[in-house]
């Protein structure tokens, strides 16, 4: 079974690499990274890229298709010819995942109408606009849709596709195998416990950081001109 897992200038690591962690390890998984154009693509904090192998535009097919998020998400809303080849593609899938506000690029494709969906708690209401049914879910399973909470839900989602793939007990020893077992420090056990001064920094962050920070170029880049260039070398 081919896995296409997309990826685009700005998104966010963990959308991507937790999902992969767990379907990577599903017996006859085969995964393939793919983008516009192949090459070295750069994560929202430009420290970190994933190879992109395939062109999006040479896959006509997949059995599932995985589509992340991050604050690069925001540039693709509005480019047609991207939207398309998901809206496309999607027509051939036994499964579409969306993760974070990449679930979000599904509904600007025009997937989710009348779907329940979870998305990032940010994404409620612009969700929403495109006719799905946010529940703030970690993850929700609607017909062939999948769709997780922001970033690290991208876990919790692989692994109840998993199940939906290949059953209870090989999701339940790839959860052993990558010791998913969360514990974390914070008191606040849902997103309706945290605070609403706490959410405005988050999003305040986004705004001021994240979203500006895509128009810096990958750290490799300007690392690969000073090597080029000699400086620092010291023999």
């Amino acid at each position: 079974m081919q896995l296409s897992v997309i990826l685009f200038d700005g998104f966010t690591a963990l959308d991507v690499v937790g999902g992969y962690e767990v379907l990577s390890r599903v017996p006859d998984i085969q995964v393939e990274f793919v983008a516009e154009e192949p090459d070295l693509i750069s994560a929202d904090t430009r420290r970190l890229g994933l190879a992109a192998y395939r062109s999006l535009n040479d896959l006509e097919t997949t059995d599932i298709l995985y589509v992340p998020g991050g604050p690069g998400v925001e540039r693709l809303l509005a480019d047609d010819r991207f939207l398309d080849r998901l809206a496309a593609l999607h027509a051939t899938t036994t499964w579409t995942v969306g993760i974070c506000n990449g679930v979000g690029l599904l509904g600007a494709a025009g997937l989710v109408e009348g779907r329940r969906v979870a998305t990032n708690w940010g994404w409620y209401d612009r969700i929403g606009a495109y006719g799905a049914i946010p529940t703030g879910a970690r993850y929700e399973i609607d017909d062939k849709l999948v769709t997780g909470a922001g970033v690290s839900a991208s876990i919790d989602t692989a692994l109840v596709l998993t199940k939906a793939l290949a059953g209870e007990e090989v999701m339940r020893l790839v959860q052993l195998g990558i010791e998913y077992y969360p514990d974390p420090p914070s008191p606040d056990t849902t997103i309706r416990e945290v605070g609403s001064d706490a959410r405005e920094l988050v999003l305040a962050y986004e705004d001021a950081v994240a979203i500006p920070l895509l128009t810096e170029p990958p750290a490799w880049h300007t690392y690969l001109e000073v090597r080029a260039l000699g400086v620092g070398r010291t023999g």
